[in-house]
């Protein structure tokens, strides 16, 4: 196995985001390019993202691998990447091989783990409402409902998408058709405001977000950059009477 980067930011940026949900994965890689999925320790959301071969200046396969890899090892060496860096990663029996080349070449090398997890696919639903909106007004209403609450409720409408938080205080943002891609009927549904948050730091890859909900069902967030997607999978949070 040889694939280059030549540059690696946006890897090592999702790399990055994946970790604060999950510490081990196994990474697939195979023709079509490399791609993970993974579900959180607690079993409340789960986590996909591909990157298509095409994407690789050089892409050298000779068979499917599938790495298991713990990502705080991962994301560490690919900080060391600078601007201007390029990546190139191997495999030689149980080890992992990155190599950093900028001014100087530098390689590391990380065991690869036998990770036993069930293989998960990215769940395909119907969606009662699909909202299309810039990611940075995403990490904006969440932030703000983060001042007063642990969760947040998504309501859409034909014409308006709501989000709203209460505790002893209260936040509300409201969007218009005018404003934002509204494809819904009426749906609203609760979810955690601790994994919305985490979600919400996609916006540094993508400036778009979609998100697909329907009534107290799991919610998929998707964010694309190029062929590039990273996709996120929360289950409602049900409150107790």
């Amino acid at each position: 196995m040889h694939l280059k980067l030549e540059n690696p930011r946006l890897f090592s940026d999702v790399i990055s985001i994946i970790s604060e949900l999950v510490t081990e994965v196994k990474i697939k890689v195979n023709k079509d390019g490399m791609s993970l999925t993974a579900v959180d320790p607690a079993n409340v959301a789960m986590v996909h993202f591909r990157m298509p071969s095409d994407l690789f200046s050089e892409y050298d396969l000779e068979k499917e691998e599938i790495l298991g890899l713990n990502l705080d090892n991962l994301k560490a060496v690919l900080r060391r990447c600078k601007p201007g860096s390029s990546l190139i990663i191997g495999k030689n029996d149980n080890m992992l091989k990155l190599s950093i080349h900028d001014r100087i070449k530098r390689d590391f090398n990380l065991a690869l783990l036998d990770i036993d997890v069930e293989e998960k696919e990215l769940p395909q639903w119907e969606f009662n409402s699909v909202i299309k909106l810039n990611s940075d007004s995403l990490v904006e209403v969440i932030e703000d409902c983060l001042i007063v609450s642990d969760a947040c409720s998504f309501i859409a409408e034909p014409t308006k998408f709501i989000v709203e938080a209460f505790g002893l205080h209260s936040a509300r943002a409201e969007f218009s058709s005018d404003e934002i891609e509204i494809h819904s009927g009426s749906s609203s549904a609760r979810f955690s405001l601790e994994y919305m948050n985490k979600f919400a730091k996609a916006a540094k890859i993508s400036n778009k977000a979609q998100l697909s909900f329907s009534n107290n069902h799991p919610m998929r967030i998707d964010f694309t950059t190029g062929n590039v997607m990273l996709s996120f999978v929360l289950a409602p949070r049900i409150e107790q009477d």
